[in-house]
């Protein structure tokens, strides 16, 4: 019986200290990109950047959102592709037209940047640049999405959607 009692006690100590281990790692899951086959997805690392950004100003977070981010990446990807950075995507298709085939309901803006910035700075220049940062600290947004393409030159294509 004195051995069972011990066998419990040694298991439950074992497991308690593999949970601890891992208590780390779990906070570090929502900050890993999500990649796709063709473009990466970078909300969830910019959240905090941009909380604090819209916070500093009185406004309420921005949360991640996988159908902005999507979209974000589609802009980005196409962008990647062309080796131009505008708003006009394939076809012609405008920043309106895309958005309504993407399902994201007005207002809605967007922002680009293309060089070799990783999340911290391309936040910084677009808070740097009073368009990309009126559409940052826009209080009818809620919710946003960023993504970027690897171009052929080495820089990053970025994209960022915000909506409501």
């Amino acid at each position: 019986m004195p051995d069972q009692t011990f066998e419990q006690a040694r298991r439950l100590v074992l497991l308690s200290a593999g949970a601890a281990a891992l208590m780390p790692l779990s906070a570090c899951i929502s900050v890993l990109p999500t990649m796709t086959a063709d473009g990466v997805g970078m909300s969830s690392n910019a959240e905090g950047q941009i909380a604090l950004e819209r916070r500093a100003n009185g406004l309420s977070p921005l949360a991640a959102d996988r159908r902005l981010e999507k979209a974000a990446i589609q802009q980005a990807r196409y962008m990647s592709t062309s080796g131009k950075m505008e708003h006009t995507a394939l076809r012609g298709r405008d920043f309106v037209s895309r958005m309504d085939a993407n399902g994201i309901a007005a207002p809605a803006a967007e922002n680009l940047a293309h060089g070799r910035f990783d999340v911290a700075r391309v936040i910084e220049v677009w808070m740097a640049s009073p368009p990309h940062r009126r559409n940052m600290l826009d209080g009818r947004f809620g919710k946003f999405g960023l993504g970027y393409v690897g171009g052929a030159d080495d820089r990053r294509y970025w994209a960022m959607v915000l909506a409501a």
